[in-house]
């Protein structure tokens, strides 16, 4: 999820803070989603001892304290979020972890206001899709990397592979009769198709770039806490924030029907197809 899309949670009293509290409860469910991905990310960066990371879009800090375990007490991560209060769960998350060489910092992604050539590598996890000009993004993040350092991103892959995400987003678009056409209507799968991820990086001047496809499974106990999680911090809920109070009772009734199709003896199960662009400067 993007920084842009958290720091603008919609709808009912949800501010930054309420949003960060949502996003640290959702945890575990994170860590079973993307938790090997994140590990495969850091791996083809080459995070290693002694470096230095840029985390851009770092939201609760997952993949930061990953990174910041990987480059030890000589390295140093920098988490950058355009909302403060996802920040604050971040430091905390690295503190809990006896951590003490990672900086956070309030940067919005289109306007990496840090020094040129200064990082060994970079990342981004289920953000660079969902920032509006990921394209300047991308370019300012290629700016901060040492020469010959690398960048990975976290992006979704295509909607028919991702129904927990894309299901409930195509059930509000009918029922509030939005137009915006598809994949660009909800954001999470704007880098999906094929070429688009390559071509981004491309444009932004990397090179040596390649794309992953990584599968991967959303997993609740439940229906109730697929529902709980749908409910929290996530785009899905600024959406359906533009819908009158009747439409999102509706809304929510028709997602909970058709998330009931995954449920099976160990709760709510379904797929999901991540993909990890990598580029060199």
């Amino acid at each position: 999820m993007t920084e842009q899309a958290r720091e603008a949670q919609g709808g009912g009293t949800w501010g930054p803070r309420e949003a960060a509290a949502e996003w640290r409860r959702g945890a575990a469910a994170r860590l079973q989603a993307f938790g090997p991905a994140t590990e495969m990310m850091l791996d083809l960066v080459k995070v290693a001892e002694g470096g230095r990371v840029l985390d851009v879009g770092a939201g609760a800090g997952d993949s930061t304290v990953v990174a910041a375990q990987r480059v030890g007490s000589t390295g140093r991560v920098l988490a950058t979020d355009v909302s403060a209060s996802m920040l604050e769960v971040a430091a905390e998350l690295a503190r809990q972890a006896g951590l003490n060489n990672v900086d956070t910092r309030v940067v919005d992604a289109q306007r990496l206001d840090l020094d040129p050539d200064s990082f060994d590598a970079a990342v981004s996890r289920n953000c660079l899709m969902l920032i509006p000009d990921y394209q300047k993004a991308l370019t300012g993040i290629r700016r901060v990397l040492k020469p010959g350092g690398r960048f990975a991103a976290i992006v979704f892959s295509t909607p028919d592979r991702c129904p927990y995400l894309s299901i409930p987003h195509a059930i509000v678009y009918r029922i509030g009769r939005f137009t915006l056409s598809a994949p660009d209507r909800f954001g999470e799968f704007r880098l999906g198709a094929p070429g688009i991820l390559e071509d981004a990086l491309l444009t932004a001047g990397f090179r040596e770039i390649s794309v992953r496809t990584v599968p991967t499974r959303r997993r609740f106990a439940s229906l109730g806490e697929a529902m709980q999680y749908a409910r929290g911090p996530l785009p899905l809920r600024e959406l359906i924030a533009r819908l009158s109070r009747a439409e999102q009772e509706q809304a929510w009734a028709e997602i909970e029907r058709a998330l009931a199709l995954f449920v099976g003896p160990q709760g709510y199960d379904s797929p999901c197809e991540l993909l990890i662009g990598v580029g060199t400067k």
